[in-house]
């Protein structure tokens, strides 16, 4: 046998260094938090509360380290109903997610939809925030009485514009209040926007006298003084604005709307623990941490099969709300 040389010896062992194993452990992208390929659907244009929550989420990700190269992608229609049809088609895809929250619960049933959220893999509830009512910086309502005295007196003349479909949070909230204000709420002109993003250009171009949307989306249009808060539909003051609850103010209404993260159908024990587990590291990190103070959320994190549960009984609440209000 010919002997082999100090080159062919160094050479060999070179490529024993950089050449990649026949076999691995499983180590690396495949464990923890890494998901090579994610991407985050939105159900609704581009500046409503899913968004804004969804593009949160994903730079605190990858601000946190956990993952990389999220993609967040818009696919609005019918109330976030299209955006749900299109997610339960991907059965089995580990790598596909969506933002959502009361406002699809509502469109699925009001739009009677193919597909619920109960064709869905439950992931986990991140936020909950009020709702805050609000005018154009020149409206003529000053305060939520005067807004609620001109409301009573022509309930059909005064539009309320609000980001989601009939039976969603932004359909519901002033459905309440009117109710409180003895207001017919089937006399009340409701004119839906698909995300707050469309809702905002109306209110502030004066389409319509009021709107109601989460205090996330229009916190910096609140502060710039673009937008008048004339009240918040929880149950407590938002910190860092001036605005009442409605409570407060006289009307016995207390709502608040949640979000949270939902994936397709059909997904191995591996794939849904992969997202939930990135999700809980998520809520744990920091970053997070920071982002719900920022947007004024209150955390509300609940994961897999108690989100499930929620969910459930969130779609209950809804048909029994519209019953109760006889819409």
């Amino acid at each position: 046998m010919r002997p082999r040389t100090p080159l062919a010896l160094l050479g060999a062992a070179l490529l024993v260094l950089v050449a990649p194993p026949l076999l691995t452990t499983g180590s690396g992208a495949d464990t923890g938090t890494q998901i090579p390929g994610l991407r985050l659907m939105v159900p609704n244009t581009p500046g409503g509360g899913y968004d804004i929550t969804a593009r949160t989420a994903a730079k605190n990700a990858e601000d946190a380290g956990l993952t990389h190269n999220i993609e967040v992608f818009n696919l609005p229609g019918a109330g976030g109903t299209v955006g749900l049809t299109r997610l339960v088609g991907e059965h089995g895809n580990g790598r596909l997610a969506m933002s959502m929250g009361l406002g699809v619960v509502g469109a699925a049933r009001s739009n009677h939809a193919p597909k619920t959220l109960a064709d869905t893999t439950p992931i986990a509830r991140l936020t909950e925030e009020p709702d805050v009512v609000v005018v154009a910086k020149d409206s003529p309502y000053k305060n939520i009485r005067q807004l609620v005295d001109a409301w009573k007196e022509r309930p059909g003349k005064l539009p309320v514009g609000g980001g989601s479909s009939p039976g969603g949070p932004d359909h519901l909230a002033p459905m309440l209040m009117a109710r409180a204000a003895g207001i017919e709420p089937k006399k009340v002109n409701y004119v839906p926007f698909d995300g707050g993003g469309e809702l905002l250009a109306s209110i502030l171009g004066n389409k319509v006298a009021f709107g109601v949307s989460g205090v996330g989306e229009y916190l910096d249009q609140i502060k710039a003084g673009e937008l008048r808060l004339l009240a918040v539909t929880g149950p407590k003051r938002v910190k860092g604005l001036d605005g009442p609850t409605l409570k407060e103010s006289g009307y016995d209404v207390d709502f608040t709307n949640w979000r949270g993260i939902v994936a397709p159908p059909g997904l191995t024990d591996a794939q849904r623990a992969k997202l939930t587990g990135l999700v809980r590291k998520l809520h744990a990190s920091k970053e997070w941490r920071a982002s719900l103070k920022k947007n004024g959320w209150q955390d509300a994190y609940l994961s897999g099969a108690e989100f499930g549960d929620f969910l459930d009984a969130q779609d209950r609440r809804v048909v029994s709300v519209l019953k109760e209000l006889g819409l």
